[in-house]
């Protein structure tokens, strides 16, 4: 079994090194692990930091393209190393490295497709009481909307069996974490959950300044899944929608509407798909047993 891990970063220069030492270089019943750096049009060192600590792959992006697209072209580029199993990790070192082999175990031993780490919010010093309750409240709508087991909905530490993931979409520049979750039950795919632990802070989130910019853009993004990915959830939300609506416009009208909102939705979804290959030729990639040259 090959293991591939994924780091997307974006500035990490004081802290890629931590969080490179820190993951385990050997598991057992892993026969080759690598590592690869997805830099999203950093303006700091981290791309030469990576080149020194030997990372076999980096991917650097000609501009900043967020969180979201970083992770999916990183995602494709894996699935041309020949690597059995992807795990994903944050740069900024959030996540402790000696979660690596309990967040395997379920696919080694278990035959499990996709395990996402679950933290301890509560006991997460350095959130905030507010966060804390919208990290609760915003997991317990995703795990009903998308009619899954998930427990930590944002948590960014997990793992994938490449093999079921070779269609995986992202259709957004915000998060990854969420659609995901929502593509696995489309597909299938069911959700394995462990307990991780997580290290202290080491720099403000680069997602939003704020806790309610948060809360708006993740609202709108979970409407947007459950309408593309679970379309009895759509016509849910639509049907209640109508009964609302009912008395003020004529029911042929909401009909019309709604259809007219699902196909915007679904022309979005196949615009947005982010793909390695679309935009190849806007990244370099360096690769170790080339001694980093661009070919």
């Amino acid at each position: 079994m090959k293991l591939i891990i994924q780091i997307p970063c974006y500035n990490e220069e004081d802290t890629i090194e931590k969080t490179y030492n820190d993951l385990p270089k050997k598991i057992e019943g892993i026969d080759k692990i690598e590592f690869l750096l997805i830099d999203d049009g950093s303006s700091d060192k981290t791309v030469s930091i990576a080149k020194k600590l030997g990372f076999d792959y980096i991917i650097s992006l000609d501009k900043h393209l967020g969180l979201a697209k970083a992770f999916k072209i990183g995602f494709d580029y894996s699935l041309t190393t020949d690597s059995d199993i992807l795990v994903n990790t944050d740069g900024d070192n959030q996540y402790k490295g000696n979660n690596l082999r309990k967040i395997l175990e379920p696919i080694l031993i278990n035959n499990k497709s996709f395990v996402i780490g679950k933290r301890n919010i509560k006991d997460i010093h350095y959130f905030s009481f507010f966060k804390k309750k919208l990290q609760v409240v915003g997991t317990f709508f995703v795990r009903i909307l998308s009619n899954t087991s998930i427990k930590d909905a944002t948590c960014g530490f997990r793992a994938y069996l490449l093999r079921d993931f070779k269609k995986l979409t992202i259709t957004n520049n915000y998060t990854y974490t969420l659609e995901s979750i929502f593509w696995s039950k489309k597909n299938k795919i069911k959700i394995e959950n462990i307990d991780i632990e997580v290290n202290d802070k080491t720099r403000k989130s680069r997602l939003f300044k704020f806790n309610i910019e948060y809360v708006i853009k993740s609202f709108f993004l979970i409407i947007y899944f459950t309408c593309i990915y679970n379309f009895k959830y759509y016509l849910f939300i639509n049907t209640l929608l109508a009964l609302i609506l009912y008395f003020i416009f004529d029911i042929r009208i909401i009909l019309l509407i709604s259809l007219v909102i699902y196909l915007i939705m679904f022309i979005l979804k196949k615009i947005n798909m982010i793909n390695y290959s679309k935009i190849k030729n806007n990244i370099t990639i360096y690769r170790k047993d080339n001694n980093y040259e661009v070919k």
